[in-house]
């Protein structure tokens, strides 16, 4: 850390606005083009015509709760120009709170170093959303702040960032979950930002069109899950193997992901009650984000952004301890290089939704397993002060 120290005290977190702000003037100049948001305008003023918001037969379009249909509507009125900023401000300013938080959580020293050369390692594959707009940005932040919230045990603070979280995106109901089953209490909790999100639309539109949209939008996230088929080619797990000739049948991939579900749960578990608690949170929403990625049906390329600052942090942690200097080098290049693959067409159409789900498996799963050995560090050491 001697030689990078110098470097990286400042130069990633302005590396990161410094990114941002030039996103914003790309989002200026030509408001749709790379973009994503239009699919969130479009949603919005399908939902004051009250029109269909969902396409179910072919799953693809708008493809989130009639919620974010109805608060998306202030941006609309604002325009192309102006509610584009605000939208990208919004999502990156929550997952920069929320990368800001776990570094003053992890503390000890040079905590600015932390959060710098994390978020130059995550910048690469974090870019590429934030350019598009993307609700995965404002995913991303809202289930960390929940995971460090619920672990903290503060209720009005998981109330707010369960609730956003399941607006910007349906998938968070998965980190939901985790944070129900870590702490039980906050359970009543996260089933009434549950059920306030299912009511906000009932507050702007007739009872008759609010009930058409919600029946649409279960049987389309049921037909998500379960048919492959359309014009939707994920990025998930499978992808590598469809790649290469080799396409696993939806049965069988569906019973990977209950499995590896139930082993993110006893994980997420396990760093519950092994870890400190100032690491704790990141290990548990690294697993939890590592699993809504790589076995998650509809992921796409870009939607590993949802990963990429937790795992620069952790990378940047295990950076910051005694040892480890090759996994070191060898994590901190995978992840920069994984953002550079879509940097040139020919590159890009190489390693095009395949390459993500084996790099970001490979790196999640060492951190994880650094994270493990954290904790049976901490057991042996817990032990000796009791016996003491």
């Amino acid at each position: 850390m001697t030689v990078t120290k110098p470097v990286f005290d400042r130069l990633g977190f302005w590396l990161w606005v410094g990114s941002f702000l030039v996103v914003l003037g790309l989002a200026l100049w030509s408001p749709d083009a790379r973009s994503v948001v239009h699919i969130y305008r479009h949603g919005s003023e399908a939902f004051l015509n009250g029109q269909p918001l969902y396409h179910v037969e072919v799953a693809m379009g708008y493809l989130y709760a009639p919620a974010f249909a109805a608060l998306y509507v202030p941006l609309l009125k604002l325009g192309p120009y102006l509610g584009n900023i605000l939208w990208h401000m919004l999502g990156f300013s929550v997952l920069t709170l929320a990368a800001m938080r776990q570094v003053r959580r992890l503390g000890g020293e040079e905590q600015t170093w932390l959060l710098s050369f994390g978020l130059f390692l995550a910048l690469p594959v974090a870019l590429a959303a934030l350019r598009n707009g993307q609700a995965t940005i404002l995913l991303a932040g809202a289930c960390w702040l929940l995971t460090l919230s619920a672990l903290e045990g503060r209720r009005a603070e998981s109330f707010f960032w369960a609730t956003l979280a399941i607006i910007a995106k349906p998938t968070a109901i998965i980190m939901l979950l985790l944070a129900g089953a870590l702490r039980p209490r906050l359970i009543p909790v996260l089933a009434l930002a549950v059920l306030v999100v299912l009511a906000i639309p009932y507050g702007f539109a007739s009872t008759d069109y609010v009930n058409a949209q919600y029946h649409d939008f279960f049987r389309m996230l049921t037909s998500m899950t379960v048919d492959p088929t359309g014009p939707f080619v994920p990025a998930d797990f499978t992808a590598p193997f469809t790649r290469f000739g080799m396409p696993i049948p939806e049965s069988v991939a569906t019973i990977v992901r209950v499995v590896a579900g139930l082993l993110t749960l006893w994980l997420v578990l396990q760093f519950d009650r092994r870890l400190d608690p100032d690491i704790s949170g990141l290990a548990i929403f690294l697993a939890a984000a590592f699993y809504m990625c790589v076995f998650n049906p509809r992921v796409e390329q870009n939607t590993y952004a949802m990963v990429a600052v937790p795992a620069g942090l952790a990378i940047a942690l295990l950076w910051r301890e005694k040892g480890a200097g090759a996994m070191r080098w060898f994590l901190a290049t995978l992840l920069f290089v994984t953002g550079l693959t879509s940097v040139e067409p020919r590159l890009h159409d190489l390693f095009h939704l395949w390459f993500r789900p084996i790099s970001i498996s490979i790196i999640a799963c060492l951190l994880i397993g650094w994270f493990w050995t954290q904790g049976r560090q901490k057991i042996p050491a817990a032990g000796a002060v009791a016996h003491g």
